[in-house]
């Protein structure tokens, strides 16, 4: 037990240490994605109070007049009314998984997943904070709207006590916030929907994003293998790997439709990312998702941007 215990510190120190090295690199990446992603964005507009103009609807009948622009609707036979933009901050609480089942990167990508969670947690505050919300971390950072909330988020994180793990602690968030969750949800199904729900119960409306190597996708191996689990270190030796395949796709399959089923009941969106694909690709879904307004849930795709067909196998 006490050898055991030992690994366990050393394991936690490594990564502690290899997550401190690569944040430059982490915090530059996300800063180069987010500017290519804002780039024709212009926040998370909504109609709403507000100074500034934002866009011209028509009129539609049962309003008060008062509401008609008539110099816009004199062009044309048509009656517009002028809408302002939407100017409240919202809370936005990003929640990147960090435990140690998100150190993974097969030999087909170049990136783990734990580095591509970071990258879309910083981007996506980046972008967020340029839109006038207020981003924290649950248990490690409160909501700020700084400038500088990318370095913000990353010292908060290396200055933290313990790496946020595979599902965020139970918190509150009020009615009017959002949550935003990162990781590969490979938690036992049961842990995960009651995280959902817990999350779900206060009326804060949400996104999750599972973000998977592409080989826990496709079960890419054959022959005698030996796996282990990261996060317990139990190992598992398959002598003809290629023989479970498709038991393997099944489970994984049937997992993430509990999970998007829970999700989308509760008007939270749900998303899956492979990190074989462009880390630009999943921000503008997601950010186009946080953009359609509070409980707006997409149709379900089989698009790259799932990185999955409806069934959940590998597109």
């Amino acid at each position: 037990m006490e050898f055991e215990a030992d690994t366990a510190v050393r394991s936690a120190a490594q990564d502690a240490a290899g997550l401190i090295a690569a944040m430059p690199r982490l915090v530059l990446e996300a800063r180069r994605i987010a500017a290519s992603v804002y780039h024709g964005l212009h926040g998370r507009r909504r109609a709403g109070t507000g100074e500034n103009f934002w866009q011209y609807r028509r009129f539609n009948d049962g309003e008060p007049s008062s509401r008609v622009d008539w110099r816009r609707s004199a062009r044309d036979d048509h009656l517009y009314v002028r809408e302002r933009e939407w100017e409240a901050a919202h809370t936005v609480w990003i929640w990147p998984d960090l435990s140690a089942s998100m150190v993974f990167a097969s030999p087909l990508v170049w990136e783990t997943k734990r580095d591509r969670a970071l990258v879309l947690a910083f981007a996506l505050a980046e972008l967020l904070v340029r839109g006038g919300e207020r981003v924290g971390i649950p248990g490690v950072m409160n909501p700020s709207a700084s400038r500088r909330i990318v370095e913000k988020m990353a010292e908060s994180l290396i200055h933290a006590p313990s790496l946020p793990q595979s599902l965020p602690p139970a918190f509150a968030p009020s009615p009017l916030a959002e949550v935003v969750l990162l990781g590969d949800l490979w938690s036992p199904t049961r842990e995960v929907v009651t995280s959902l729900a817990g999350l779900a119960s206060s009326g804060a409306h949400g996104h999750v994003v599972q973000v998977c190597d592409p080989a826990e996708e496709t079960f890419p191996y054959s022959g005698r293998v030996e796996f282990r689990e990261p996060e317990s270190g139990a190992t598992l030796t398959i002598g003809r790997a290629e023989t479970v395949r498709a038991d393997y796709v099944a489970r994984v399959a049937t997992h993430r439709e509990t999970i998007r089923r829970e999700a989308e009941r509760r008007t939270w969106s749900f998303l899956v990312h492979r990190t074989d694909r462009p880390a630009s690709e999943v921000l503008l879904a997601l950010h186009a998702r946080m953009s359609g307004g509070h409980g707006a849930v997409p149709p379900r795709e089989g698009t790259a941007v799932d990185g999955a067909d409806q069934t959940g196998h590998a597109a």
